[in-house]
């Protein structure tokens, strides 16, 4: 079944995924055989809950971690209890209930949990400012500068209507912006995701209230964590052996 994804403001129609995918690292399958076994596990914030104070408050942090991804972890794993996804990796569950119907709320908390993981490792202390090396070259020829790619990413997330996500990935070699709706992720299209960030309101209501492009300018300009992306970029970059 093929799915929407918008790439650039622009839709697409994606139907292929992700036949392997560099980022297994995020998660770790649990699974030592049968249904029981939890697939799914809670990340450890790579940073005290308040390290990003002044930015994103300690009361925003505990309860998009402890509360919302938390529960997207705990309800992937009642979900797919018996389901038999023992064994697979989560970003293989994702590809695997990826557009199919019957298997919305796996996919949906899933992804959801995926994406949560990936977004706190995008952030940092100290933070932002303008990306280097190769990513920043990447960046120039694609959008022309990194100011402008600040606009085309500070666009997508003001024109995402409601609960989404707003990411940079990587699509067959070449740089895009691209947004998704509620749980959807760039692994369900093909797409190789290298930054984003949250757009659902429990992201940043308390801090933000209704700005939301304050709050995603905040974060590039003060959290972006550019080295976590240039990695994710290197691994993602076809081997010169």
């Amino acid at each position: 079944m093929a799915t929407h994804f918008v790439i650039n403001n622009r839709f697409i129609v994606r139907s292929s995924v992700l036949a392997a995918c560099a980022f297994a690292a995020l998660f770790l399958a649990q699974c030592s055989g049968g249904g029981d076994s939890a697939i799914f596990v809670k990340e450890p914030l790579p940073y005290s809950q308040d390290a990003l104070v002044p930015y994103i408050s300690a009361d925003t942090m505990g309860f998009h971690y402890d509360k919302h991804y938390a529960g997207y972890v705990k309800k992937a794993n009642a979900l797919a209890k018996g389901m038999g996804y023992a064994g697979k990796t989560v970003e293989a569950v994702i590809q695997m209930t990826a557009g199919d119907v019957s298997k919305t709320a796996i996919f949906n908390n899933a992804a959801q949990a995926w994406n949560h993981a990936y977004f706190f490792k995008c952030l940092k202390p100290g933070g932002g400012g303008a990306p280097e090396g190769i990513l920043a070259e990447m960046i120039d020829a694609t959008f022309g500068s990194f100011v402008d790619f600040k606009e085309v990413f500070l666009t997508a997330a003001k024109d995402q209507f409601g609960s989404g996500w707003v990411w940079l990935v990587l699509d067959e070699g070449k740089l895009a912006v691209v947004t998704g709706a509620n749980a959807d992720t760039p692994l369900a299209h093909g797409l190789i995701p290298l930054f984003t960030v949250d757009v659902w309101e429990h992201a940043y209501y308390l801090d933000y209230q209704n700005r939301r492009v304050d709050f995603v300018k905040t974060v590039l300009d003060n959290l972006a964590n550019w080295d976590f992306v240039a990695d994710q970029l290197e691994k993602a970059q076809p081997s010169k052996e």
